[in-house]
């Protein structure tokens, strides 16, 4: 052997090793390592999360056993009255449950979260309040549609309320400040926007002056979830609600919600410094609706056409709620639904007060079948008939979907709750909520329900929401118990995602970007040519079952979106996730429950 070549051998125990193998020896024990720090990082944040939750479950027990009185008596001093002004003013024979301990605990001066499903009354537990007491009661909202519609049935029962918002005339702006510094005004309740209340001085100066006169008896807090960033709907204004305890102590703060995790009670009790506070949470279920996942087809007349027949035929002579995404869904869907002779509404923030006004009184008194609305209608609506509530899109978090399904059968007979689901809509609402703290983790809990081809839906939102349910509970309300899919042993798509990954080599080596389209495409062996790779089968499956496999990768990490802005939009594409590593082993499998086809 030469001088020169004596740099490319190493000898080892009599034996020539070149430096090629070391360096795979190494590479080799480097992806080891990977997939030992990628399972250890796993375990610590399961071990995390598991402590977290554990620490606020005993932080929580603590407040739910916080107090020793007995709320649902009728021996206070205004027990009387608000029994006389629930049946006269209210026309209400009886209360539900926990409406009682809510009002008795908050007219005792109690801070108090109430956490009840949507339709179970939580707006009565202020208002019936509000008419019983001398002062008035401040109610923050965070939708004007929602504001509007309360006020709308107060002002039925002539009980005296007004709204501030931005799009508050002067006259009810004036009228409203000086009710909150003149002795004897008749005013009882104020709606409040929380951008209103971060930004009037006024208001404020005119509240610390009806405190002075003790004239401010409560604050009512609605979705008060959206105080805490580990909310599902965040409003950066809710944090200036902070300053309340402090600018008016002994003022009882009321925080109500239809869904709230331990995390996020907690987070809300620290923002708002009500710690102490009695919480009263409802059971979540509402044994009356019934829960359905539908594929929506691609093709957007099939779409239509499914549309058409559920309304024309299931639902015929039945009311209900359409959710969109977007304005222009909402827009587009009306005029084709109209087209077809079926008589429903458009309902959405940009149209005029005047003709959401006329939608709505068209929709109540059975003239339109159904509104055709985004997400921002509905919140609070007192319409008992829903039958039937349609989600075109997929919601962007279980608590919304939850919220907005609640719209349904609000008088406890039988309604629907559908989800039309196609896997481009996810990656149409992921831009959209990207940037929001919770917004992927929340959209992919979502993507879950809709993949899932055998749990009982029921029993998928009770886990969610920290309650446990069994196909019993259900009782076949829902499309899985009502006709169980057959269980069969999960697929091991670890092979399909390491196809996947050969793709975005290919793609990353030519400079390209993938969509979930195109990344779809290629492995089809369609589109770009340029994309694909004829090492790589075709799929024996449907297109229907790769985008199942591609949800399913996403939500458990071996595949993530990579966001980038455009002039006009934001654009997301895919990428290897943070366990592309495990997937890479031979030996790893990812385990997957689905009907192949």
């Amino acid at each position: 052997m030469s001088a020169s070549d004596s740099t490319d051998l190493i000898i080892v125990d009599d034996t020539e090793v070149t430096e090629e193998d070391e360096i795979a020896a190494i590479n080799y024990e480097l992806k080891q390592l990977d997939n030992e720090i990628q399972k250890l990082q796993n375990r610590k944040t399961m071990l995390t999360q598991r402590r977290d939750k554990l620490r606020d479950d005993a932080l929580l027990k603590n407040v739910f056993r916080s107090s020793t009185i007995n709320w649902e008596t009728e021996d206070f001093q205004w027990s009387k009255d608000l029994n006389k002004t629930l049946k006269e003013v209210f026309h209400i024979k009886e209360l539900r449950p926990l409406q009682l301990q809510t009002m008795n605990a908050i007219m005792s001066g109690e801070d108090v979260i109430l956490i009840m499903p949507t339709g179970g009354g939580k707006s009565l537990c202020y208002q019936l309040p509000a008419v019983v007491s001398k002062g008035i009661t401040i109610v923050v909202s965070p939708l004007v549609s929602l504001m509007e519609d309360q006020l709308h049935g107060l002002h039925k029962l002539n009980v005296k309320a007004l709204m501030l918002s931005a799009k508050t005339d002067k006259e009810n702006v004036k009228t409203i400040m000086n009710a909150l510094v003149v002795k004897d005004a008749s005013l009882k309740l104020i709606y409040v926007t929380p951008e209103y209340m971060a930004k009037s001085n006024r208001f404020m100066n005119k509240l610390q002056k009806a405190f002075e006169m003790k004239k401010l008896d409560r604050f009512a807090i609605d979705e008060v979830h959206c105080c805490s960033q580990w909310g599902h709907d965040f409003r950066p204004d809710y944090k200036f609600l902070g300053i309340l305890k402090s600018m008016f102590p002994g003022v009882p703060i009321l925080g109500l919600t239809a869904t709230a995790p331990a995390k996020v009670i907690i987070d809300v009790q620290k923002m708002l410094e009500i710690g102490g506070s009695l919480v009263l949470r409802a059971p979540f279920n509402r044994p009356n609706l019934y829960y359905e996942v539908r594929r929506k087809p691609n093709d957007k007349s099939a779409c239509l056409a499914m549309i058409e027949n559920l309304l024309k035929n299931r639902f015929a002579g039945k009311s209900g709620i359409i959710y969109t995404t977007t304005i222009k869904d909402a827009e587009t869907l009306t005029s084709k639904l109209r087209s077809l002779d079926i008589k429903v509404g458009c309902y959405h923030a940009m149209l005029e007060a005047s003709y959401r006004t006329q939608v709505y009184n068209k929709w109540i008194t059975g003239k339109y079948q159904a509104v055709i609305a985004t997400i921002a209608f509905g919140l609070g609506i007192d319409k008992p008939d829903v039958r039937f509530v349609i989600h075109h899109c997929i919601s962007k978090s279980m608590e919304n979907f939850y919220q907005e399904s609640g719209r349904a059968g609000r008088d406890g007979k039988q309604a629907t709750c559908l989800i039309l689901y196609k896997l481009s809509d996810v990656f149409r609402l992921s831009t959209m909520v990207f940037q929001d703290k919770v917004g992927l983790q929340n959209l992919y809990k979502m993507l879950n329900y809709c993949l899932d081809q055998t749990s009982c839906r029921r029993s998928l939102i009770a886990t969610h929401f920290e309650e446990k349910l069994t196909p019993k509970d259900c009782a076949q309300m829902c499309d899985h118990c009502k006709k169980p899919n057959e269980i069969k042993q999960p697929i091991n798509i670890a092979p399909y995602c390491r196809y996947i990954y050969q793709i975005m080599t290919k793609a990353v080596q030519s400079d390209t970007r993938l969509t979930a389209i195109k990344l779809m495409d290629a492995w089809f062996n369609k589109g770009a040519a340029a994309l694909r790779l004829a090492t790589i089968p075709t799929p024996k499956f449907s297109r229907e079952t790769g985008e199942a496999i591609l949800g399913h990768l996403l939500i458990n990490g071996y595949l993530q979106e990579d966001f980038h802005f455009s002039a006009y939009s934001t654009i997301s594409y895919l990428k290897r996730g943070p366990k592309s590593s495990l997937a890479l082993d031979e030996a790893h499998k990812i385990p997957f429950h689905y009907n192949f086809q």
